[in-house]
């Protein structure tokens, strides 16, 4: 399928910035199957960085700040000794590197033939501050643990690979979620330092509104735990913390999907038990309110013109936390040098919030996105 086609219609010019409503029907993303494909397993090396004396926004400190990461390839360089093929994912909130070497991924991104061929692309994959197996409240300070943002985020990301990779020029950026949040964040705080941004599932705006409300509402059912103790429980708070998982459940839920896959009170009551019974059982709640509570100062708004690489920027129409009536990205996208707006419309193939990581569904937009890079 050639790139144009997926195209309704293009429905606003603004400088080099172009938003784009992607057709009700694309052939190619209903065919690709989004199973690992048959062959070798890829090979991920696992590692961690560790940060000497890192200094927080908030003016807090940590002697070690320890960043964990996965990596795919092999770094190509230059006659000069500068990679020339790096890639950064990042990360939802709550969510790990882990996320990416899943089939609906890794299965269509980084095999052979895929976009991001580990082959051809050196591909790193970071765990944030605060989760996965980088630092973060649970490994012992609990409350106590500096109080990081998403800035924070971005400068252990940075530093990860500058001087722990070696790292001095990224050709793409792709973020989910609150990754695709610090992507506006690297876009603004390191002009120049990529090629490309493909921002998936986020506004470029505060967090306000709905979006701060259900943040605050999942934060606010752990602290009134009586169980949580200021942090410092010998059990998990459970009642808050299940309180907090039904919210994140309709935070990132598809209607259509829950629907067709659930279409009996008996078939989602059961679902719901065992989802919310997952949700907990490896849960922290420190972990957790310092993960949602890392987007209270986000806000890339006013510096957008600042972002100098081209920016690919996908949305899905059935998404709860940034649903498309507010329009605020076709407000936003203007202002970028070089950007474009997708809007992908509600099918089988999305998944609310969640669309973020079915690369099957927005692969031929990246594919467009490296096409303008030179990829």
């Amino acid at each position: 399928m050639r790139l144009g086609q997926p195209f309704a219609r293009i429905d606003h010019w603004a400088r080099s910035a172009t938003i784009v409503v992607a057709a009700i029907v694309v052939a190619a993303v209903s065919s690709v199957a989004l199973a690992q494909p048959a062959g070798a397993p890829l090979e991920v090396q696992e590692g961690d960085y560790v940060i000497r004396d890192f200094h927080f926004r908030s003016g807090e400190t940590l002697p070690e700040l320890r960043m964990h990461y996965r990596a795919l390839g092999k770094p190509a360089r230059d006659a000069a000794g500068h990679v020339t093929n790096a890639v950064i994912v990042l990360h939802g909130t709550g969510g790990t590197g882990q996320t990416f070497i899943r089939p609906q991924f890794s299965g269509v991104l980084f095999t052979p033939g895929g976009l991001l061929d580990v082959a051809r692309w050196y591909i790193i994959i970071p765990d944030s501050i605060g989760h996965g197996k980088s630092s973060k409240p649970s490994d012992g300070l609990h409350a106590r643990f500096p109080k990081y943002d998403y800035d924070d985020m971005v400068l252990a990301q940075h530093e990860l690979l500058t001087k722990g990779l070696g790292v001095d020029h990224l050709r793409l950026i792709i973020g989910t979620s609150m990754g695709c949040m610090q992507g506006f964040v690297w876009g603004e705080t390191y002009p120049g330092y990529m090629d490309g941004l493909m921002p998936l599932a986020c506004n470029a705006v505060q967090i306000a509104g709905r979006n701060r409300m259900w943040r605050k509402m999942s934060m606010d059912a752990i602290t009134s735990d009586p169980a949580w103790k200021g942090g410092e429980y010998a059990e998990q708070p459970i009642l808050g913390l299940r309180a907090a998982e039904y919210i994140t459940v309709i935070a990132g839920s598809a209607p259509l999907q829950m629907q067709k896959n659930y279409p009996t009170r008996d078939a989602a009551d059961a679902w719901l038990a065992k989802r919310i019974d997952d949700g907990v059982k490896d849960t922290d709640a420190n972990d957790e309110l310092y993960q949602l509570n890392s987007s209270r100062n986000y806000d890339p708004s006013a510096k957008l013109e600042q972002i100098t690489g081209h920016v690919m920027w996908v949305n899905s129409a059935d998404d709860f936390i940034n649903p498309p009536e507010l329009g605020l990205a076709q407000k936003m996208v203007g202002r970028l040098k070089h950007g474009r707006f997708v809007l992908l419309p509600i099918t089988d193939q999305t998944r609310g919030h969640g669309t973020h990581t079915m690369a099957a569904v927005w692969k031929d937009y990246l594919a467009l996105l490296l096409k303008e890079i030179g990829g």
